[in-house]
C-alpha cells in the first residue's frame, strides 16, 4: 500500500481535504498518515483537533508550528519552524507521497520540507487567483513551482498552471473537494442546528466570518467595525447572527479579542464561536438556501465564494480579500463601507428575485467527484525519477 501523508494547518482547509481523505481511506492500494499542525493545536482559534478525532481519522503526528506573536515578522519565523518540525516528521515516516492544500504559510513550509527531501508532492487547488492582499497568490503560485503534482478546482485553474510551465501530465481538474460533500448530503439537519444554536430559519439568519487581510493586517479593526456596526444594526431587527473566528493570520488576534468583546455586549441573536465546524457550516448554509430559509453568508471567507453557490445560499463578500477569485453570480461585492455592507445583506435576504437566482445559478466549482479523483489518481501515477525531475515547457 502507498503511504499518503496528509497536511492539514486549519479548520477551513481540513473541511476541504475531508473527502480527499475519505477516499484515501477507502482505496485498497492507499494508506493515509495524517499530520495535523497550525491553528488545529491552537487554543486561541478554536483548538479543533476535536473535530478531526470525531470524524474519526486516526492523526499520525501532531506537529508544533510556532506562531508567538500577531504580524508579518511571526509568519515569517513560523515558516521556518514548520519546514523544520515537518521535515522531522516526514523523515520518520518516510511517506510515498505528501498532500498539501491550497496556500496558507503552514501548507507552505509543509511543500518546502516535502519536495527538497524528494517526496512526491501533491497540491491541491493551485492555479486560482486571489488578488487582495492576503500573500494567497504568491504563497500558492510558489507552491505550485515545487510540487511534483497539480488538482485544480476548475479549469481556468489549470489552464493558468499550464501557462506556468507545468507539463500538462502533472495536471488534473477535479473539481472542488467541498461539493463532494454537498452532493451527499453531508451536512447538519434543520432540526439538529435548531437544537444545537437555537436558529429559527423561517426568520433571517448570518452567517459571518471576517479574516484579516495580511499586508493590511494593521487596518484588521478599521475594516472589521463597519461590519460588526451593520450586524448590531441587523440583529436588532430581528436577524439571527452567527459569527465564527477568522484564521490564525497575522491580524487574526485582534479580530478574535474584537468578537470576544462584542459578544460580551449581550447582543441579542447575536452568537459567536471559535468554529462551527464543517458539518455545521453546510448544514447552516444548505438551509439558508435550498433548503428554503432565510439566510445569507457574509464577510471574506472563500468559503463564501467557492462553497454557497453549491448550497443556493447567496453571500456578501466584503473588502479586498477575496478579489479576482473565480465565482457564481450568487455573490454580492461590498467595500469596508457601512452602507454598501447594509445595501448588500438586505439584498441578498429580502430581494425574492436575487434569492431565486442565488437557487438556480451555475456553480463553476466542479460536482461532486474530486475526492474519488484524487484517490485513483494517487494509486495509480508512477513515483519514479520522472515525476521527481521539474521540467519548464515555456
Amino acid at each position: 500500500m502507498r503511504k499518503i501523508a496528509v497536511f492539514t494547518g486549519n479548520r477551513a482547509e481540513y473541511g476541504l481535504q475531508y473527502p480527499i481523505l475519505k477516499a484515501i481511506q477507502a482505496h485498497p492500494a492507499l494508506k493515509y498518515f495524517l499530520l495535523v499542525s497550525g491553528a488545529h493545536l491552537d487554543k486561541d482559534f478554536g483548538k479543533t483537533l476535536a473535530e478531526i478525532q470525531n470524524d474519526g481519522f486516526e492523526i499520525a503526528r501532531e506537529i508544533k508550528i510556532e506562531m508567538s506573536q500577531d504580524s508579518l515578522f511571526s509568519t515569517a519565523q513560523a515558516i521556518g519552524s514548520g519546514v523544520i518540525n515537518i521535515s522531522k516528521v516526514l523523515d520518520e515516516l518516510k511517506p510515498d507521497v505528501l498532500v498539501v492544500y491550497a496556500d496558507r504559510f503552514e501548507g507552505f513550509a509543509a511543500v518546502i520540507a516535502g519536495t527538497q527531501m524528494g517526496i512526491p508532492t501533491v497540491h491541491i487547488e493551485g492555479g486560482d487567483i486571489t488578488e487582495g492582499g492576503a500573500l494567497d497568490d504568491s504563497v500558492r503560485h510558489a507552491m505550485t513551482k515545487l510540487a511534483h503534482l497539480h488538482f485544480t478546482t476548475n479549469e481556468d485553474a489549470a489552464r493558468r498552471i499550464r501557462t506556468m510551465g507545468e507539463e500538462p501530465w502533472r495536471v488534473f481538474n477535479v473539481g472542488f473537494p467541498a461539493i463532494d460533500l454537498i452532493a451527499a448530503g453531508n451536512y447538519a439537519s434543520k432540526a439538529e442546528l435548531e437544537k444545537r444554536y437555537g436558529i429559527d430559519f423561517g426568520k433571517p439568519v448570518i452567517l459571518f466570518t471576517q479574516h484579516s487581510v495580511a499586508t493590511e493586517c494593521d487596518d484588521a479593526m478599521v475594516q472589521l467595525k463597519p461590519s460588526l456596526e451593520v450586524l448590531e444594526i441587523l440583529a436588532k431587527e430581528g436577524c439571527q447572527i452567527i459569527a465564527t473566528y477568522p484564521n490564525n493570520d497575522a491580524g487574526g488576534k485582534r479580530i478574535i479579542d474584537a468578537l470576544n468583546a462584542w459578544s460580551l455586549k449581550k447582543i441579542k441573536g447575536v452568537q459567536v464561536f471559535s468554529s462551527l465546524g464543517r458539518y455545521n457550516y453546510h448544514g447552516i448554509l444548505y438551509h439558508c438556501g435550498l433548503g428554503g430559509g432565510l439566510g445569507v453568508c457574509v464577510g471574506n471567507s472563500s468559503s463564501g465564494i467557492k462553497e454557497t453557490p453549491a448550497l443556493g445560499c447567496p453571500a456578501v463578500n466584503i473588502g479586498s480579500r477575496q478579489q479576482g477569485r473565480l465565482r457564481a453570480t450568487n455573490v454580492l461585492d461590498a467595500g469596508y463601507v457601512h452602507e454598501e455592507i447594509k445595501m448588500a445583506i438586505r439584498k441578498a435576504l429580502f430581494d425574492e428575485d436575487f434569492r431565486t437566482h442565488c437557487k438556480k445559478c451555475e456553480n463553476p466549482y466542479g460536482v461532486g467527484d474530486a475526492g474519488k479523483k484524487i484517490a485513483e489518481t494517487l494509486a495509480m501515477i508512477e513515483l519514479g525519477s520522472e515525476l521527481i525531475k521539474k521540467k519548464m515547457t515555456i
